[in-house]
């Protein structure tokens, strides 16, 4: 009896000492193309951390270029994604709507082509390039997020059509410092998102955003002090559409250029005037008059204005303002 105590105890040790996870720690893990760091690809570093983390994680990411697909899952929360450089960390991926699967002889759809998708909550990104480029051959997504509490600190979001999908209601999201660039829709969905001064980038006659907010959701875009810009053969973009009814999409403080629209927004369908809620205030730069906007659009007063902040946009769910 006392050998098959002893042994035992001996394999519970063995199995503390070879089952633990290094990486379960708060320790900064890095990773580089080059070999310099603990991996080589960012899919690898995001697999080791342990799910539902109580401490903060930092996964460092030299500057280089990473062609991956990558998904952080639902169980993985307080993740930050950190880049050395905006401009030379780029993870990249090429994925479009039409590309068909021999097998069935369907087309992969939009949902199915981000480069990267953020299911986690809690999660930040920092300092990094986060593209899709594939041609432009249909819908390609970059960054798709169906986390809530994601924070998007002076990165790059680069694509075509459909360039950053908000996917979940009742979701938040703050961007912040970051450069977006699209043709069609390329800001689209039903989450609660605040951009603020965000460089917001057009590369077609076309449309910035397609919100899809729902009804009982009060908030959807804000864009607070962002500038957008086009591209110089760009002359028509407008502001958004709604994607779905009850669409909410709000413009303040930005500087807005000539190629934006004099009526500003776009139904979609006629019956959507009804409900959508496209709204602006104190914008300015060539594109900012208001005489000929639709009319089922508003301008707020500098008293509505002035209700609208972090705390009681985010406030949907909790108290979180990032």
């Amino acid at each position: 009896m006392k050998r098959v105590f002893v042994f035992c105890l001996m394999f519970v040790c063995i199995l503390s000492v070879y089952g633990a996870n290094p990486y379960d720690n708060p320790d900064t893990i890095v990773v580089a193309r080059d070999g310099t760091g603990q991996f080589r690809n960012v899919s690898e570093a995001i697999e080791v951390c342990r799910a539902f983390m109580d401490y903060h994680k930092v996964i460092y990411i030299k500057k280089g270029t990473y062609k991956e697909k990558i998904i952080i899952p639902q169980s993985l929360t307080n993740i930050e994604l950190c880049g050395e450089d905006r401009d030379q960390t780029i993870i990249t991926w090429d994925d479009h709507a039409n590309i068909i699967y021999p097998a069935t002889g369907t087309g992969m759809g939009t949902f199915r082509t981000y480069t990267l998708r953020i299911d986690g909550s809690s999660i930040t990104l920092k300092d990094l390039t986060i593209e899709n480029n594939a041609a432009r051959l249909g819908q390609a997504v970059a960054l798709q997020t169906n986390g809530d509490r994601l924070t998007f600190l002076n990165c790059r979001f680069l694509g075509h059509q459909d360039t950053v999908y908000t996917g979940n209601a009742r979701t938040r999201l703050y961007f912040n410092a970051c450069y977006i660039e699209g043709t069609t829709d390329f800001i689209f969905g039903p989450s609660t998102a605040w951009f603020e001064q965000c460089h917001i980038h057009c590369k077609a006659d076309s449309y910035i955003t397609a919100a899809s907010t729902p009804q009982d959701v009060p908030y959807g875009y804000i864009f607070n002090r962002c500038t957008v810009t086009a591209d110089p053969h760009v002359t028509k973009v407008y502001l958004g559409r709604p994607w779905r009814d009850y669409g909410y999409t709000l413009f303040m403080h930005c500087e807005l250029p000539i190629q934006i629209r004099p009526e500003g927004w776009h139904n979609w369908q006629k019956e959507r005037e009804q409900t959508a809620r496209y709204l602006e205030y104190d914008n300015h730069g060539l594109g900012a008059a208001t005489t000929q906007r639709v009319a089922w659009s508003r301008q707020l007063t500098k008293k509505e204005a002035q209700q609208i902040t972090l705390e009681r946009v985010f406030s949907i769910n909790d108290t979180w303002v990032p």
